[in-house]
């Protein structure tokens, strides 16, 4: 992994196409401003994990026990956010 320090406004480069430009900087937050081509895919890291938990679900098999946790889950998260 490659860490850099950059400023507002200021750029890096990866390989010929791609630049990414720090537009704002917060307390807790940076906006960046990425140049890239459109067939380069950018996504942001919390995007892909729900992805790939999503593909995940679906791909695991359905029977009484998974849908009784399942209910199991959703009951309890239910009493959870009425005690709140």
């Amino acid at each position: 992994m490659l860490i850099l320090q950059r400023k507002k406004e200021q750029s890096l480069n990866i390989g010929d196409n791609i630049s990414i430009t720090v537009l704002e900087i917060g307390n807790d937050w940076v906006k960046l401003a990425i140049d890239a081509p459109r067939d380069i895919s950018i996504l942001r890291s919390e995007l892909v994990e729900a992805v790939s938990a999503n593909q995940e679900a679906v791909s695991l098999p359905l029977n009484a026990g998974s849908i009784s946790k399942m209910k199991e889950f959703f009951s309890e998260k239910q009493k959870n956010s009425e005690n709140t």
